[in-house]
C-alpha cells in the first residue's frame, strides 16, 4: 500500500478547455495534502477553441467550484441560452426549438407529450412548441433568473450559456494556479513506460523529465498519451456521423441576439450561430464526400450576414470514441478520448462528465483495475447515448436536395437507436437515461407517437382542449414576468463592472 503521507502526483498534458477544467476541478475537489497537480501545455500549440455553446450541466460545474455566476459571465463574455433552434432539418422551411427542460407539465405522472399527441388524434391541432416556456421565451428574446418567476411550474427552469472558450480556459487557468496547480509551458517530446505499460515519466523540450502516478491526457485530437503512447483503440463512428470537417470564424454582432443557439441544415451538413457578448461564433459542419472545401467555404460566407472579424479556419475530425479512455494509469479527457460533433453542444459536458466520473472512481495508485473498468463502461455509455441522439436529428429528414440527407435517412442505424426511435414512434415512451428532450426533437422533425399513454384515453376532447388551454395560459402569464434577455444581461455586466 502507498504511504499515506506520500503525495499522489498527477500530470495533466494539454491546456485549453479540457485541461484547465480538469485542473480546476481536481484542485477544488482533491485535498492539497493528498495530491500534487501539474499541468503542461505548450504556447506553441493552439487549441480548437470553438466549444462555445453549452448545456445546463455547466452551471453545476461552476457551482461545485464555487464560481460566482455574474463573475463567470463577465470573465467569459457569456450570454444566456435556453435551447437550440433547428432550421431546415426535416425539410427546407421547417423551424423548431429543442428547449432545455420538459415541454408542458407532467400531470398525474404522465409526460405532457402524451396529452398533446392524443389531442392531435382528436383533431385539436397545435404547435408542440407552444407548450414550452423556454421555446417561447427564446423566440421572443426574453430571459431572467428563474427565481423571480411566480409560477411554481417554471421557478427552476434550466438554462445555460454561450461563452468565449478561450476566455473560459484562461479564467479556469487563473483559478487553478491560484489554488496550487503548477503550470509548465513546454512540449512533450517523449514518454517512458514500465514493463506493464504504465506511463512513468515524460520528457519535455526544456530538458526536464517529470514522473507521476496518474497522467491525464488533454492533448486534443493528437492524443499523445492515450492514443499514440498506449495505443488505446479508436472506435470509428463516421459511418453514422459522416460529417468530418468544419469551417469556423467569428463575425460582428449587429443586433440583439436571441438566447439560443441556431443550427441551420445545409445541403451536406449544417451551420451554427452562437451569440456571445459582442460577437457571433459561426461554423459550417459538413461531409467532404458530398461537398468540396471550396463549396463549403463559399456557402459559409454566404450565410454570414455581418462582417467577419477573424479569418475562417478549416478543422478536420472523425466521430468516434476510445472505449478505453482510461488505460493503465492514463485517462483521456476531451478530444483525446473521443469526438462527437457539436450539434447538441455536448463537448464541454463530456469533459465535465469524465472529470467527475474519474474523481468518483479515483484509485489507489496500485489498484486501478475495478475503477478503470467501471469508469470506461460509464463513459462509453454516455458517448453512445449522445451519439444516438445526434444521429436521430439527421435520420428524421425528408430532404432530397443532396445525397447526404438521403444517405442519413436510409442508412442502417445503431441497434440501440433503432429501439429508442421505435419505442417513441409506437408509444411515446422515452428510454430512461436518454440524453436531451427527445419529444421536442422527434415531434419537431415529424415523429409523433401512434399510441399515446392509455391512461389518458378517458379524457374527452373538451377536457383535453381545456387542459391545453390552461397550459398555454400559464406560459403566457409567466412570459409577462420576463424582461428582454439583452437588458437582463447588460444589467449583469454593469453590476460586475461597478463592484
Amino acid at each position: 500500500m502507498k504511504d499515506t503521507q506520500e503525495l499522489t502526483k498527477i500530470i495533466i498534458v494539454g491546456g485549453g478547455t479540457a485541461g484547465w477544467m480538469t485542473a480546476a476541478a481536481f484542485i477544488n475537489r482533491l485535498p492539497k495534502n493528498f495530491c500534487q497537480i501539474t499541468l503542461i501545455e505548450s504556447s506553441q500549440i493552439g487549441s480548437v477553441g470553438v466549444g462555445e455553446s453549452t448545456i445546463p450541466h455547466i452551471r453545476q460545474f461552476n457551482q461545485n467550484l464555487g464560481i460566482d455566476e455574474k463573475t463567470f459571465i463577465q470573465q467569459t463574455d457569456a450570454s444566456f441560452k435556453l435551447g437550440i433552434r433547428f432550421r431546415n432539418w426535416r425539410q427546407i422551411g421547417d423551424d423548431y426549438i429543442h428547449p432545455f427542460g420538459e415541454v408542458g407539465a407532467i400531470t398525474n405522472g404522465i409526460e405532457f407529450h402524451h396529452y398533446w399527441a392524443r389531442a392531435q388524434q382528436l383533431g385539436l391541432e397545435s404547435d408542440f412548441e407552444d407548450f414550452s416556456l423556454l421555446a417561447k421565451a427564446s423566440r421572443q428574446g426574453l430571459f431572467s433568473d428563474p427565481a423571480i418567476v411566480n409560477q411554481s411550474q417554471f421557478c427552476n427552469y434550466a438554462y445555460s450559456y454561450h461563452l468565449d472558450a478561450t476566455k473560459f480556459a484562461h479564467y479556469l487557468k487563473n483559478y487553478a494556479i491560484e489554488r496550487g496547480v503548477s503550470h509548465i509551458d513546454a512540449k512533450v517530446i517523449s514518454v517512458e513506460q514500465n514493463d506493464v505499460g504504465d506511463i512513468t515519466s515524460i520528457e519535455l523540450d526544456n530538458d526536464t523529465q517529470l514522473s507521476a502516478d496518474i497522467f491525464i491526457d488533454c492533448s486534443g485530437f493528437s492524443s499523445i498519451l492515450l492514443g499514440k503512447t498506449l495505443n488505446s483503440d479508436f472506435e470509428d463512428w463516421s459511418h453514422w456521423l459522416p460529417t468530418n470537417k468544419a469551417i469556423v470564424a467569428q463575425s460582428e454582432l449587429v443586433e440583439h441576439s436571441l438566447p439560443l443557439t441556431t443550427a441551420t441544415a445545409l445541403p451536406a451538413g449544417w451551420q451554427w450561430q452562437i451569440p456571445i457578448k459582442q460577437r457571433m461564433g459561426n461554423g459550417h459542419v459538413y461531409c467532404d464526400s458530398y461537398m468540396s472545401d471550396d463549396e463549403a467555404a463559399n456557402l459559409f460566407r454566404q450565410n454570414i450576414k455581418s462582417k467577419l472579424i477573424t479569418e475562417p479556419r478549416l478543422l478536420s475530425f472523425k466521430a468516434g470514441v476510445r472505449p478505453q479512455s482510461w488505460k493503465n494509469n492514463c485517462i483521456g479527457i476531451g478530444l483525446s478520448a473521443g469526438f462527437l460533433e457539436p450539434l447538441e453542444s455536448t463537448s464541454i459536458y463530456l469533459i465535465q462528465h469524465s472529470i467527475f466520473k474519474f474523481l468518483e472512481y479515483f484509485p489507489n495508485k496500485q489498484n486501478m483495475q475495478a475503477e478503470r473498468q467501471q469508469f470506461n463502461d460509464e463513459i462509453n455509455k454516455t458517448y453512445q447515448t449522445i451519439r444516438d441522439f445526434i444521429i436521430l436529428h439527421y435520420n428524421l429528414n425528408n430532404r432530397d436536395d443532396n445525397g447526404f440527407w438521403v444517405h442519413q435517412r436510409q442508412m442502417e442505424l445503431p441497434e440501440s437507436l433503432t429501439f429508442k426511435k421505435g419505442l417513441f414512434a409506437e408509444s411515446g415512451r422515452v428510454k430512461p437515461g436518454q440524453f436531451g428532450v427527445w419529444p421536442s426533437v422527434c415531434i419537431g422533425q415529424g415523429l409523433t407517437p401512434q399510441y399515446p399513454d392509455a391512461r389518458i384515453n378517458y379524457l374527452s376532447k373538451q377536457q383535453l382542449e381545456e387542459f391545453l388551454r390552461q397550459e398555454k395560459q400559464k406560459i403566457a402569464q409567466t412570459l409577462k414576468q420576463l424582461p428582454p434577455a439583452h437588458e437582463y444581461l447588460t444589467k449583469i455586466y454593469q453590476e460586475v463592472s461597478c463592484d
